[in-house]
């Protein structure tokens, strides 16, 4: 396994990771929330992100159609699209751990015979060239040390005409990375790709119709959010994750909130379509 793969793996397991994704965040779709309100619980708000998604991806999904889930983690994403499009999706996830809560939630709601979970990387996605309809992943790729390979990979395995939509938390364009290593130093990574990163990297590709519905102001309150729940909860929590940890949340999440607030961060739906035409 790659180095950061096995990192990213490893974050993902830690018991006080899956406690605060649990407690605080719903332990269903680990996302930045898209807000109806600022008191809008983080569960419903993160799902409303996955809505959103879905609508960029709906032309291609439907019963028959393939979908692939990269980052699945505890796989809300991968049940929303096919407990409401009737599609097959396979749901690739580094965390053997995640990965088997996920199996056993989808068995529970009846979803095991549409969702495939498998373990694995999106930089080496074990799926045949034109596998699939659809590829979306929600937050992920800021965990990758090289998003253009995960990029290519996405691509590859896009059948012709299919679609592609990813949500990423990004540095803004010409924010010095030293000025967010304190911000992301949790994902273990030394810096968050850009947005016109993404936009060369999937016109590079051949990809057509490259989109980034642009929603960075939903991460200040998302943050505040998160800041907001893990202050209330900090008694429960005290009974069940590490007290550094806990101490180190409370220290960074307000960290991303005030980089949001000053530019120093964007976040949106990037959507793109791989032409009928491409090899």
């Amino acid at each position: 396994m790659r180095q950061q793969d096995e990192a990213t793996r490893r974050y993902y397991e830690s018991r006080d990771v899956d406690v605060f994704y649990d407690v605080v965040w719903g332990g269903e779709d680990i996302h930045t929330g898209s807000y109806a309100h600022e008191a809008e619980p983080v569960a419903d708000a993160s799902r409303r992100t996955v809505e959103r998604l879905a609508e960029r991806l709906a032309e291609r999904l439907g019963p028959g159609r393939r979908v692939l889930d990269l980052g699945s983690g505890y796989g809300g994403t991968a049940r929303y699209l096919a407990g409401r499009f009737g599609c097959r999706v396979v749901a690739l996830n580094l965390s053997e751990e995640q990965n088997a809560r996920h199996r056993a939630v989808n068995a529970e709601r009846g979803l095991d015979g549409l969702v495939d979970v498998v373990t694995g990387s999106f930089h080496d996605i074990p799926s045949d060239d034109g596998a699939f309809d659809a590829v979306c992943s929600l937050e992920a790729l800021c965990h990758s040390d090289d998003r253009a390979r995960a990029l290519a990979e996405a691509t590859r395995v896009l059948a012709p005409g299919g679609v592609l939509a990813f949500t990423d938390v990004m540095a803004a364009d010409g924010t010095p990375d030293d000025v967010l290593r304190p911000v992301i130093a949790r994902l273990g990574v030394d810096a968050l790709a850009t947005p016109s990163f993404y936009r060369e990297r999937l016109t590079a590709l051949g990809l057509h119709a490259v989109g980034f519905d642009d929603d960075s102001q939903q991460l200040v309150r998302h943050y505040d959010r998160l800041t907001e729940e893990t202050r209330a909860r900090k008694e429960t929590l005290r009974d069940l994750i590490s007290p550094d940890y806990l101490q180190g949340l409370l220290d960074n999440l307000p960290q991303w909130a005030d980089a949001a607030r000053h530019g120093r961060l964007r976040w949106g739906i990037f959507h793109a379509r791989r032409g009928t035409d491409t090899p």
